[in-house]
């Protein structure tokens, strides 16, 4: 069983009594300078997403041609077996008429 405020290999969890929290390390963060943010940042960005978009697009039409493809097999093969119909028997019917 675990005692509170100890890792699992003996060693204490460091507090910050000082005052000195997660939430006064953030303040500190948003309170300093913002770092410089590239001129190109833009144009960039938007490049990339046209990019993705292309992808996208092209993914799409390779997806929707494959299922025609395959809608379009179907369709050649039950045409040709025409699986709705049932097998043809395996003995052949009694002669009645001799």
């Amino acid at each position: 069983m675990r005692r509170r405020g100890r890792r699992p290999e003996g060693r204490r969890v460091r507090r910050r009594e000082d005052g000195d929290s997660k939430e006064e390390a953030v303040r500190r963060l948003l309170d300093a300078p913002h770092p410089p943010v590239p001129r190109d940042l833009v144009p960039r960005a938007a490049a990339l997403g046209a990019r993705r978009l292309r992808r996208a697009r092209r993914a799409r039409r390779l997806l929707w041609t494959l299922a025609a493809l395959a809608l379009l097999a179907f369709v050649v093969w039950a045409s040709a077996a025409r699986p709705w119909e049932p097998p043809p028997a395996g003995t052949s019917p009694p002669l009645e008429a001799w």
